[in-house]
């Protein structure tokens, strides 16, 4: 047996010592944030700690994106995605972490009396079966999920050929199956724009990718990269108004949309194709949230946390795409890294939360990511994310004290766009006597 074979059998759960322990972390997710996190945890002095992954193996989605890009930020060069999960991966079978593979977390909770171990996790998996898990400190990093064409309500027949973005990459990058021959791509995300180069690159023919917005939803270098590099026309304020086919998918009608994104007669135009990927937003993975009472914010879909992505249930942590949807996978690593971090504080009782000032979007600003500022435990320096609510140039991207209050910073803009989002760190000394602090993009 390998070193390597050594450290990942010793990092494997066995039987039941998963329950017949208590963690100082248990981490909900083994994808690039689960990772993140554990490892984090671990180096910050929580030595007990227990990744649960409802996958046979780690690195969650990142494991079908095997496109270069990753990286680029936290490495400075590119990787694929399971280059990427792979370098987390070896990082943490170098620690005594557990894992709990195809393992899923049925719901979480917070047992307050049961004061060594109040964050518990119910599991069940096909060799554990059902368990019980305790742990000091708890971290979501559940990822986020697709939506459906039954979130969008495309109307039409209901054949075979109409799937995920995601669905499909997975089909053609790990079971090495084509999902079609003539396609349309509905949604400009970045996944979208990625499976039309993939899929042009397998032999197919992707006839177009159609926009409802009257802007791309991917980042500018997948545009260039994905669309532009291979003639694939980009259809913007356009969507699907019905799918035609019996058993398999024969044709498609698109329109033009108004401003009030609503089609209009006579700009109608058909495709005949024989397969459809949608790529029409993510959505964080908040069911273990919703069920456990964790609050939730209406606009990202995701908890509501601190800058030390610590939720409204004590001890409770979130990070990554199951807190707000990423652009880049090296912000999600970062923000999990920080949540494993306070995570271990709170398991060893380092953590001592203070009242919170509040953080929320402005004008012409969609969400911010913390929502509330914890001076008392804040680092020097305290990162923003957010997203702006359409392409806009030549911004000024304001924080005040108040709505209407003075200026904590100011920095110019000559471009931003829904797509990328916008990262801003602020000075904790900045913020002392800030209650209220509200990001808004001004003139």
């Amino acid at each position: 047996m390998s070193e390597k074979e050594a450290l990942e059998q010793r990092s494997t759960v066995a039987g039941a010592d998963v329950d017949a322990t208590v963690w100082d972390v248990i981490v909900v997710g083994g994808g690039p944030a689960g990772l993140a996190a554990a490892i984090s945890a671990y180096d910050s002095g929580a030595k007990r700690v227990l990744v649960v992954e409802r996958e046979k193996e780690l690195g969650g989605i990142l494991n079908q994106c095997v496109h270069n890009g990753f990286g680029l930020r936290r490495f400075s060069e590119e990787l694929t995605g399971p280059e990427y999960a792979g370098r987390f991966i070896d990082e943490l079978h170098k620690r005594h972490i557990t894992v709990a593979l195809e393992a899923t977390a049925l719901n979480v909770s917070n047992e307050p009396e049961n004061a060594d171990a109040p964050a518990v996790a119910h599991i069940v998996s096909p060799t554990l079966g059902y368990r019980k898990v305790h742990g000091k400190a708890l971290v979501l990093a559940t990822g986020c999920r697709e939506r459906t064409r039954g979130a969008i309500g495309t109307p039409g027949d209901r054949p075979s050929g109409v799937f995920t973005a995601g669905a499909a990459q997975k089909y053609v990058n790990r079971e090495g199956e084509r999902v079609g021959e003539r396609v349309v791509i509905l949604g400009s995300g970045d996944i979208g724009l990625i499976m039309a180069r993939r899929l042009t690159l397998e032999g197919a023919k992707v006839l177009a990718v159609v926009e409802l917005m009257p802007y791309s939803n991917g980042l500018k270098r997948n545009i260039v990269q994905c669309l532009e590099d291979f003639g694939i026309p980009l259809y913007l304020s356009h969507t699907v108004t019905r799918i035609v086919g019996k058993a398999r998918l024969e044709k498609i009608c698109v329109a033009k949309v108004d401003e009030k994104r609503q089609p209009i007669p006579g700009t109608e135009l058909e495709f005949d194709c024989d397969t459809l990927l949608l790529s029409v937003g993510l959505i964080p993975e908040n069911e273990v949230a919703r069920t456990a009472g964790v609050e939730l914010d209406p606009r990202t879909r995701g908890p509501v946390v601190t800058q030390a992505r610590e939720t409204s249930i004590p001890g409770v942590f979130s990070c990554g795409n199951a807190l707000h949807v990423h652009d880049l996978v090296d912000f999600v690593s970062e923000e999990a890294e920080e949540a494993g971090k306070a995570a271990a504080a709170h398991a060893l009782g380092r953590a001592t939360p203070q009242k919170c000032a509040t953080a929320r979007n402005g004008a012409l600003i969609n969400y911010v990511v913390p929502q509330k500022i914890d001076l008392a435990t804040a680092p020097d320096k305290i990162p923003f994310f957010m997203r702006v609510a359409n392409v806009f140039e030549n911004k000024r991207l304001v924080a005040r004290n108040g709505h209407n209050g003075p200026i904590v910073k100011e920095m110019k803009r000559l471009r931003v766009a829904p797509a990328e989002m916008e990262r801003v760190v602020l000075d904790r000394a900045s913020l002392e006597g800030v209650e209220e602090l509200v990001f808004s993009l001004e003139d």
